[in-house]
């Protein structure tokens, strides 16, 4: 499995010929936009930031689009979708937490999440996380770690982060010599033995 970082909280995760797209930020979005095709694209919340599904459309490759709490099976790739109230631009809104199985490893997707709290149903179903991909922004850095180490993931991908807000949330996690790194490629093999380990990706 091959992570990419392009910003924000967008990511393009691939496996073999199968291509994930999360969070793909619109055109009328501030964030920088990235364009490539994807197999399928998750949305955690209705915001351009996060909803441009349009990008994620490349060529002849039309994704599948997930948005929204409930369970999805899609090109072998299985998610569950856990909504939870959240306030982002100003608005009250609801974002949509996201487990991704593929190939034998579990993603959480965090998504927009704006408190430390989860709803109770994603209290019960998210374990045995192997890469959790943890909001620095709209958390706050103490609050996104303080869920990062309630979550017990054995990969942490930050994202939506300033340079001072990483900086503050590699501090609360002890790794504040992390070196960003272009891509994460890992092997379920891989994760043997680590706990919480932070990986930040350049973008």
């Amino acid at each position: 499995m091959v992570i990419s970082y392009l910003g924000g909280e967008c990511f393009k995760v691939s496996q073999g010929d199968l291509t994930l797209s999360f969070n793909p930020p619109a055109k009328g979005s501030t964030l920088a936009s990235a364009k490539f095709g994807a197999d399928v694209a998750l949305v955690s919340l209705h915001h351009e930031d996060f909803n441009g599904v349009d990008n994620a459309a490349f060529g002849e490759r039309e994704p599948f689009v997930i948005e929204g709490a409930g369970e999805y099976e899609a090109k072998g790739v299985t998610v569950r979708g856990f909504g939870n109230k959240a306030t982002y631009d100003g608005r009250e809104t609801i974002n949509t937490i996201y487990s991704v199985s593929l190939e034998g490893m579990t993603l959480c997707f965090l998504g927009a999440q704006t408190n430390a709290s989860l709803p109770p149903a994603a209290k019960q179903e998210l374990d045995n996380i192997d890469v959790l991909f943890v909001p620095v922004d709209t958390l706050g850095a103490a609050a996104a770690y303080k869920l990062t180490v309630a979550l017990e993931p054995k990969v942490v991908v930050p994202m939506h982060y300033s340079s001072a807000s990483l900086k503050s949330f590699l501090k609360e996690a002890g790794a504040e010599a992390t070196k960003a790194e272009d891509k994460l490629t890992i092997k379920k093999k891989d994760l043997d033995g680590k706990e919480a380990e932070v990986v930040v990706l350049a973008n």
